[in-house]
Protein backbone atom coordinates (compact mmCIF):
# COMPACT_ATOMS: atom_id res chain seq x y z
CA UNK A 1 0.00 0.00 0.00
CA UNK A 2 2.84 2.33 0.66
CA UNK A 3 3.95 2.27 -2.72
CA UNK A 4 0.49 3.30 -4.52
CA UNK A 5 -0.29 6.03 -1.60
CA UNK A 6 3.63 7.47 -2.92
CA UNK A 7 1.98 7.51 -6.10
CA UNK A 8 -1.35 8.66 -5.76
CA UNK A 9 -0.37 11.46 -3.31
CA UNK A 10 2.06 12.67 -5.86
CA UNK A 11 -0.91 12.59 -8.57
CA UNK A 12 -3.31 14.66 -5.78
CA UNK A 13 -0.76 17.13 -5.02
CA UNK A 14 1.12 17.81 -8.33
CA UNK A 15 -2.31 18.79 -9.47
CA UNK A 16 -4.49 19.71 -6.86
CA UNK A 17 -6.72 16.70 -6.65
CA UNK A 18 -8.58 17.07 -3.20
CA UNK A 19 -9.78 20.05 -1.43
CA UNK A 20 -10.90 20.52 2.65
CA UNK A 21 -14.81 19.26 2.91
CA UNK A 22 -14.05 17.65 -0.43
CA UNK A 23 -16.94 14.70 -0.97
CA UNK A 24 -15.56 12.43 -3.23
CA UNK A 25 -17.68 9.73 -5.22
CA UNK A 26 -14.96 7.00 -6.03
CA UNK A 27 -16.50 5.10 -9.32
CA UNK A 28 -16.14 1.23 -7.99
CA UNK A 29 -16.32 -1.43 -11.09
CA UNK A 30 -15.16 -3.76 -8.98
CA UNK A 31 -11.61 -4.36 -10.91
CA UNK A 32 -8.36 -3.97 -10.01
CA UNK A 33 -8.39 0.00 -10.64
CA UNK A 34 -11.10 0.95 -8.78
CA UNK A 35 -11.14 -1.41 -5.82
CA UNK A 36 -6.42 0.03 -5.06
CA UNK A 37 -8.27 3.40 -5.67
CA UNK A 38 -10.97 2.96 -3.20
CA UNK A 39 -8.68 0.97 -0.87
CA UNK A 40 -5.76 3.91 -1.29
CA UNK A 41 -8.30 6.69 -0.76
CA UNK A 42 -9.51 5.39 2.51
CA UNK A 43 -5.82 4.92 3.77
CA UNK A 44 -4.72 8.39 2.70
CA UNK A 45 -7.89 9.68 4.29
CA UNK A 46 -6.18 8.80 8.40
CA UNK A 47 -3.05 10.95 7.44
CA UNK A 48 -4.01 13.35 4.78
CA UNK A 49 -4.27 17.25 6.15
CA UNK A 50 -6.98 17.95 4.46
CA UNK A 51 -10.12 16.27 5.15
CA UNK A 52 -12.27 15.00 2.73
CA UNK A 53 -15.40 12.39 2.33
CA UNK A 54 -15.72 9.43 -0.10
CA UNK A 55 -18.36 7.27 -1.34
CA UNK A 56 -18.60 4.07 -3.50
CA UNK A 57 -21.06 4.69 -6.53
CA UNK A 58 -21.63 2.05 -9.61
CA UNK A 59 -23.64 1.21 -12.30
CA UNK A 60 -24.22 -1.94 -13.25
CA UNK A 61 -24.01 -2.03 -16.69
CA UNK A 62 -26.70 -4.48 -17.15
CA UNK A 63 -24.66 -7.73 -17.79
CA UNK A 64 -25.71 -10.80 -16.37
CA UNK A 65 -22.91 -12.25 -13.93
CA UNK A 66 -22.44 -8.14 -12.85
CA UNK A 67 -22.03 -8.93 -8.90
CA UNK A 68 -24.05 -6.38 -6.79
CA UNK A 69 -23.31 -8.65 -3.62
CA UNK A 70 -20.01 -8.78 -4.28
CA UNK A 71 -19.27 -4.95 -4.17
CA UNK A 72 -21.88 -4.58 -1.40
CA UNK A 73 -19.59 -6.88 1.15
CA UNK A 74 -16.28 -5.14 0.11
CA UNK A 75 -17.67 -1.83 0.98
CA UNK A 76 -18.79 -2.99 4.28
CA UNK A 77 -15.78 -4.49 5.32
CA UNK A 78 -14.35 -1.45 4.80
CA UNK A 79 -16.95 0.82 6.14
CA UNK A 80 -17.60 2.91 2.98
CA UNK A 81 -21.06 3.39 1.65
CA UNK A 82 -22.29 1.98 -1.74
CA UNK A 83 -24.77 3.43 -4.19
CA UNK A 84 -25.72 1.23 -6.66
CA UNK A 85 -27.36 2.09 -9.29
CA UNK A 86 -28.70 -0.82 -12.17
CA UNK A 87 -28.58 0.70 -16.48
CA UNK A 88 -29.55 -0.41 -19.21
CA UNK A 89 -26.15 0.40 -20.65
CA UNK A 90 -25.84 -3.62 -22.33
CA UNK A 91 -29.18 -3.66 -24.00
CA UNK A 92 -28.61 -0.21 -25.73
CA UNK A 93 -24.89 -0.90 -26.92
CA UNK A 94 -25.00 -4.85 -27.52
CA UNK A 95 -28.73 -5.69 -27.89
CA UNK A 96 -30.20 -2.48 -29.85
CA UNK A 97 -27.34 -0.42 -31.22
CA UNK A 98 -25.16 -3.85 -31.86
CA UNK A 99 -22.02 -1.29 -31.60
CA UNK A 100 -19.08 -3.13 -33.18
CA UNK A 101 -16.65 -1.10 -31.25
CA UNK A 102 -18.73 -0.10 -27.84
CA UNK A 103 -16.05 1.11 -25.07
CA UNK A 104 -16.95 4.74 -25.96
CA UNK A 105 -20.64 4.58 -25.75
CA UNK A 106 -20.89 2.30 -22.74
CA UNK A 107 -18.24 4.30 -21.13
CA UNK A 108 -20.45 7.75 -21.93
CA UNK A 109 -23.85 6.27 -21.02
CA UNK A 110 -22.11 5.11 -17.71
CA UNK A 111 -20.11 8.17 -16.88
CA UNK A 112 -24.08 10.17 -17.45
CA UNK A 113 -25.07 7.64 -14.56
CA UNK A 114 -22.13 8.07 -12.41
CA UNK A 115 -22.90 12.03 -12.73
CA UNK A 116 -26.51 12.09 -11.69
CA UNK A 117 -25.41 9.79 -9.00
CA UNK A 118 -22.66 11.88 -7.97
CA UNK A 119 -24.86 15.09 -7.35
CA UNK A 120 -27.62 13.17 -5.71
CA UNK A 121 -25.65 12.29 -3.06
CA UNK A 122 -24.36 15.57 -2.62
CA UNK A 123 -20.11 14.66 -4.10
CA UNK A 124 -18.77 17.70 -5.62
CA UNK A 125 -15.98 15.16 -7.53
CA UNK A 126 -15.65 11.45 -8.90
CA UNK A 127 -12.49 9.81 -8.72
CA UNK A 128 -12.16 7.58 -11.60
CA UNK A 129 -9.46 4.89 -11.57
CA UNK A 130 -7.35 4.81 -14.52
CA UNK A 131 -3.86 4.22 -14.35
CA UNK A 132 -0.31 5.78 -16.02
CA UNK A 133 -0.56 2.61 -18.48
CA UNK A 134 -4.19 3.66 -19.13
CA UNK A 135 -2.97 7.15 -20.34
CA UNK A 136 -0.24 5.88 -22.49
CA UNK A 137 -2.70 3.52 -24.58
CA UNK A 138 -5.29 6.54 -24.81
CA UNK A 139 -2.38 8.84 -26.15
CA UNK A 140 -1.53 6.33 -29.30
CA UNK A 141 -5.00 5.55 -29.85
CA UNK A 142 -5.57 9.60 -30.04
CA UNK A 143 -2.69 10.07 -32.35
CA UNK A 144 -3.15 6.81 -34.50
CA UNK A 145 -6.74 6.64 -34.98
CA UNK A 146 -7.88 10.35 -34.84
CA UNK A 147 -4.91 12.56 -35.37
CA UNK A 148 -4.89 14.05 -32.12
CA UNK A 149 -2.06 14.62 -29.41
CA UNK A 150 -4.35 13.81 -26.41
CA UNK A 151 -5.59 11.67 -23.84
CA UNK A 152 -7.88 11.73 -20.73
CA UNK A 153 -7.20 14.70 -18.28
CA UNK A 154 -5.98 13.93 -14.53
CA UNK A 155 -8.57 16.49 -13.47
CA UNK A 156 -11.10 17.76 -15.51
CA UNK A 157 -14.02 20.38 -14.23
CA UNK A 158 -17.56 19.55 -16.04
CA UNK A 159 -19.55 23.07 -16.42
CA UNK A 160 -23.11 21.65 -16.80
CA UNK A 161 -22.78 18.74 -13.82
CA UNK A 162 -20.36 21.01 -11.57
CA UNK A 163 -18.55 18.00 -10.74
CA UNK A 164 -14.89 17.73 -11.25
CA UNK A 165 -13.06 14.37 -12.16
CA UNK A 166 -9.97 13.35 -10.60
CA UNK A 167 -7.50 10.41 -11.76
CA UNK A 168 -5.33 10.01 -8.42
CA UNK A 169 -3.98 7.01 -9.92
CA UNK A 170 -2.54 8.99 -12.78
CA UNK A 171 1.34 7.91 -11.77
CA UNK A 172 0.69 4.50 -10.79
CA UNK A 173 1.77 2.00 -13.36
CA UNK A 174 -0.46 -0.78 -13.92
CA UNK A 175 2.12 -3.39 -12.96
CA UNK A 176 2.15 -1.79 -9.05
CA UNK A 177 -1.42 -2.51 -8.98
CA UNK A 178 -1.52 -5.51 -10.01
CA UNK A 179 1.29 -6.06 -7.75
CA UNK A 180 -0.59 -4.89 -5.05
CA UNK A 181 -3.72 -6.91 -5.34
CA UNK A 182 -1.78 -10.31 -5.52
CA UNK A 183 0.35 -8.99 -2.66
CA UNK A 184 -2.81 -8.94 -0.13
CA UNK A 185 -4.47 -11.57 -1.72
CA UNK A 186 -7.87 -8.94 -2.59
CA UNK A 187 -10.64 -10.66 -4.30
CA UNK A 188 -11.19 -8.32 -7.75
CA UNK A 189 -14.79 -8.70 -9.17
CA UNK A 190 -14.32 -11.37 -12.76
CA UNK A 191 -14.75 -9.83 -15.67
CA UNK A 192 -17.70 -9.50 -17.28
CA UNK A 193 -17.94 -7.43 -20.83
CA UNK A 194 -17.33 -9.61 -23.79
CA UNK A 195 -15.10 -7.25 -25.27
CA UNK A 196 -12.30 -7.23 -22.55
CA UNK A 197 -9.27 -8.08 -24.25
CA UNK A 198 -10.51 -7.90 -27.60
CA UNK A 199 -10.24 -3.99 -28.31
CA UNK A 200 -8.31 -1.50 -29.78
CA UNK A 201 -6.92 -0.24 -26.38
CA UNK A 202 -5.54 -3.87 -25.87
CA UNK A 203 -3.37 -3.09 -29.32
CA UNK A 204 -1.90 -0.56 -27.44
CA UNK A 205 -0.75 -2.38 -24.80
CA UNK A 206 0.81 -4.71 -26.63
CA UNK A 207 2.14 -2.33 -28.83
CA UNK A 208 3.91 -0.59 -25.70
CA UNK A 209 5.02 -3.95 -24.62
CA UNK A 210 6.24 -4.93 -27.50
CA UNK A 211 8.21 -1.89 -27.75
CA UNK A 212 9.58 -2.12 -24.23
CA UNK A 213 11.77 -5.06 -25.44
CA UNK A 214 14.07 -2.76 -27.63
CA UNK A 215 13.30 0.89 -25.43
CA UNK A 216 13.17 -0.42 -21.61
CA UNK A 217 12.18 3.21 -20.58
CA UNK A 218 9.57 3.74 -23.19
CA UNK A 219 6.36 4.25 -20.49
CA UNK A 220 8.40 6.71 -18.96
CA UNK A 221 9.56 8.65 -22.02
CA UNK A 222 5.58 8.92 -23.20
CA UNK A 223 4.94 9.78 -19.74
CA UNK A 224 7.26 12.44 -20.09
CA UNK A 225 6.25 13.82 -23.42
CA UNK A 226 3.16 13.78 -22.07
CA UNK A 227 3.43 15.78 -18.66
CA UNK A 228 6.12 18.13 -20.92
CA UNK A 229 3.59 18.73 -23.67
CA UNK A 230 0.74 21.30 -23.82
CA UNK A 231 -2.17 19.20 -23.90
CA UNK A 232 -5.14 20.39 -22.35
CA UNK A 233 -5.36 19.30 -18.53
CA UNK A 234 -1.83 18.12 -17.84
CA UNK A 235 -1.11 22.12 -16.90
CA UNK A 236 0.53 21.52 -13.24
Amino acid sequence: MQRILSTLRKAIEYFNMIDEGDKIAVALSGGKDSITLLLALKNLQIFYPKKFEIIAVTVNPGFPNFDNKFLENFCNNINVPLFIENSNAKEIVFDIRKEKNPCSLCANLRRGVLNSMAIEQGCNKIALGHNLDDALETFLLNTFYTGNISTFAPKAYMDRSKITLVRPLIFTYEKDIKSFIKRNNIEVMQKCCPYDGVTKREDMKNLINSLKKDIPKIKENLFGAILRSNIKGWEK
